[in-house]
């Protein structure tokens, strides 16, 4: 049974949600007041971009963290099957059982998604949806060559679960950070936001690298419990409640001269006014149409849909929204871990698209894929290894919807025995290993782009993209969006 699926105490839930004052984060009391950052927060709000946009946008990021295998995700069909089989050998899903899909801008093969991905496969084949095919971390354009004698630099820590899945939420791709580009967004158009209370961030993860900014701090919320709050504060049943309620107003409404002392105050001010305005509208019931799953993620995405609905009583304009679903370093049990997670998935994007169309956003919320790498074409004997280029998705009425983008590659592998010449896969480094050909930053600034962040501040969120994309050019960095 997927760990996503199951149930989680609910006294030991709301306790650690209590305990760390929810509004801020199930854990972020801890990894949000300690970590420095949260010296510089108390400039929060002091966006570089001053127009006020008045048209709500809403990006969801969904972090497929683990390394999905994109590649049986999105599944060459007809004359490409038979590499793509032999690639994959017994990680290849048979070509009958395939969904079979029908892109609008042809590339002269044919395609089909994981026989899972019912629903998906009716939003790609309806324009709610499209693929970005492999995208990886960049620093430069490289091919097999270079790669091999080390003339041009690779990301660091090619591979490593904890560098890679920390360049897709940061795209800082030489070093390690712990600001996120999500985060740097907040930061960037604050002022978008009448409310200046409540975080542009809403996290269904806890604490993440991916929303967390120089000033910005992420708002974190239970897929179940919603805003959690601190436990019993502004109670009047009990004398204990009424005092424990006097100790904090006490320490959060006067102010400090002491910088660290006041920062703090105001982070715990802002969490508990934050939850007093989000936690009725997350409480409240919505009958959607279509309900939501009895799942983790799918309960994830109601809530996302639930703060939505109350964007105007919250006087939000601008959100990001984070999900972490996690689980898919499938070293072992490919195909049958697979089958399940595409099932979870494949239900919980069609359920959060009915409700954005329900609410009538659906132009206005964009909800894309993130994974720290696709694994290896080559089988490790029952699961698949750690590996570079990758298959993403993006789903929303702004989406240039029923197309296949970037270029998707050749999935034979590198023969070592055969004459150097006679290569059939340039991008293939060994073992299934493929070099990607579109970089994670051509795919975050256009999202950007559409999110409302200006052209000249692209390079400032992403430092290696001028190598992939000229910023003033006025074109899309590849074409996903209506921007």
């Amino acid at each position: 049974v997927l760990k996503i699926m199951q149930k989680q105490n609910i006294s030991r839930r709301k306790f650690m949600g209590q305990a760390s004052c929810g509004a801020i984060g199930l854990t972020s009391l801890f990894s949000t007041l300690f970590n420095l950052k949260t010296v510089n927060a108390a400039a929060a709000f002091n966006s570089s971009v001053g127009a006020k946009m008045d048209d709500y946008k809403a990006m969801v990021c969904i972090l497929n963290s683990g390394g999905m295998d994109s590649f049986n995700m999105l599944v060459p069909r007809g004359a490409s099957y038979a590499e793509y089989a032999a690639s994959r050998s017994n990680m290849a899903l048979s070509q009958n059982e395939l969904l079979p899909i029908n892109p609008l801008n042809p590339d002269g093969k044919t395609y089909g998604l994981h026989p899972n991905l019912v629903h998906c496969q009716q939003l790609f084949e309806s324009g709610k949806m499209s693929f970005v095919s492999n995208v990886g971390t960049l620093l430069q354009p490289i091919n097999k060559q270079q790669f091999y004698n080390g003339s041009i630099p690779v990301p660091l820590g090619l591979y490593s679960h904890s560098d890679q899945v920390m360049q897709w939420q940061t795209s800082i791709l030489d070093k390690r950070s712990g600001v996120g580009w999500g985060g740097k967004i907040a930061d960037l158009l604050t002022s978008a936001n009448e409310n200046q209370i409540l975080s542009m961030n809403i996290s269904l993860a806890g604490s993440n690298i991916f929303q967390s900014g120089n000033n910005s701090v992420e708002y974190s919320i239970h897929h179940e419990y919603g805003s959690t709050g601190i436990f019993a504060h502004n109670n009047e049943d009990w004398v204990l409640y009424k005092m424990k309620t006097a100790a904090i107003n006490d320490m959060v409404n006067p102010g400090y001269q002491n910088v660290f002392k006041n920062t703090y105050r105001k982070t715990i001010k802002k969490g508990i006014d934050g939850h007093e305005m989000l936690s009725p509208i997350l409480q409240s019931q919505i009958n959607f149409d279509l309900p939501f799953s009895d799942t983790d993620l799918s309960k994830s995405f109601q809530m996302i849909a639930k703060t939505i609905a109350g964007r105007d009583t919250l006087k939000m304009s601008r959100q990001i929204f984070f999900i972490d679903f996690g689980g898919w370093d499938h070293h072992d049990s490919l195909l049958d871990m697979q089958s399940d997670f595409f099932t979870v998935l494949d239900n919980a994007l069609n359920e959060f698209n009915a409700a954005m169309q329900q609410l009538g956003v659906h132009n206005k919320v964009t909800t894309f894929s993130l994974s720290e790498f696709s694994r290896t074409l080559t089988s490790n004997g029952n699961g698949t290894d750690h590996a570079w280029g990758s298959n993403v998705f993006v789903m929303g009425g702004a989406v240039q919807g029923r197309k296949i983008l970037g270029n998707y590659p050749s999935l034979s592998l590198t023969n070592f025995n055969s004459n150097p010449g006679s290569d059939t896969n340039p991008l293939d480094v060994g073992g299934g290993v493929l070099i990607p050909t579109t970089s994670v930053e051509e795919y975050f600034a256009e999202l950007a782009l559409w999110y409302g962040v200006p052209s000249s501040e692209l390079v400032t969120l992403f430092p290696n993209l001028g190598y992939f994309y000229d910023p003033m050019s006025g074109s899309n960095p590849i074409g996903f969006l209506n921007l």
